[in-house]
């Protein structure tokens, strides 16, 4: 049997989820919520606090304690554009879908590292195990009500052939602003023509849990987005890892019939 501070707290879980509780309302004091759960004001303070390390309520000194607002869902779309011919989840396709949602995109200066291929990302690309690969990380923001909102952290994966051939701004530590797509198209010719997506849903990891700010017992999980891109010619030429919250993100695909 779960102890009664967890069955408190479960049900209030449950009051917040069907909104019988309201973010910004206040929940009533541990006087009044021992009185109505019939429990010691002890047990009602464990069952509060079990829903503030969720991040489900917060005190605020000298008013009491509040439901959280939940985070603004962004929409994600997974399908092509037609002003960049790729989607939301792509660097110049990701600002400009945040931009015409009258917010702000922004991301971290790339870290930048050479490392060798592991059996995943040899078989996407392509390539032999241990073959060198240049690997960007970024994290990315999206502006809410001021705030700079963590929002997903991406990894892509680039043969290092492509480096050998000129593509010199793959390996440095600076944001290529046109996005890697542009880039890659102007300075090698490598168009990128098609993706192919899968989509997973995990727990997240300790890194996750801190950049993102979620409870670290991993109550919120993260969608994982894998892309893998080929040029017109059918050549696998990036592997991208994208993890969303769950709790601050959505995907949206939009299709016409075939006629």
């Amino acid at each position: 049997m779960p102890a009664r501070y967890e069955e408190i707290a479960a049900d209030l879980r449950r009051r917040i989820r069907d909104g019988e509780l309201k973010p910004g309302e206040r929940l009533k004091t541990e006087k009044q919520l021992a009185e109505e759960y019939d429990a010691a004001r002890n047990t009602v303070r464990d069952a509060v606090a079990r829903l503030k390390a969720l991040r489900l309520v917060e005190s605020r000194p000298g008013l009491g304690t509040f439901v959280v607002e939940p985070p603004v869902k962004f929409p994600i779309t997974l399908t092509p554009s037609e002003d960049t011919g790729f989607s939301g989840g792509e660097g110049r396709a990701w600002v400009d879908e945040v931009a015409k949602q009258q917010r702000q995109a922004k991301t971290s200066v790339p870290t930048v590292e050479i490392k060798q291929a592991d059996e995943p990302q040899a078989r996407e690309l392509d390539i032999e195990i241990g073959d060198m690969l240049v690997v960007r990380h970024q994290q990315r923001f999206i502006t809410n009500n001021g705030s700079d909102v963590p929002w997903s952290l991406q990894t892509s994966f680039y043969p290092i052939a492509l480096l050998d051939r000129g593509a010199t701004r793959l390996q440095r530590p600076e944001d290529i602003a046109e996005g890697t797509v542009a880039y890659l198209e102007e300075t090698l010719g490598i168009r990128q023509a098609s993706y192919r997506d899968r989509i997973w849903v995990r727990t997240p990891n300790e890194v996750e849990i801190r950049f993102f700010d979620m409870p670290p017992e991993g109550t919120v999980p993260v969608f994982v987005h894998r892309r893998v891109v080929t040029d017109t010619e059918g050549n696998p030429c990036r592997y991208t890892l994208t993890v969303y919250p769950t709790d601050r993100n959505e995907f949206m695909i939009e299709s016409e019939p075939p006629t």
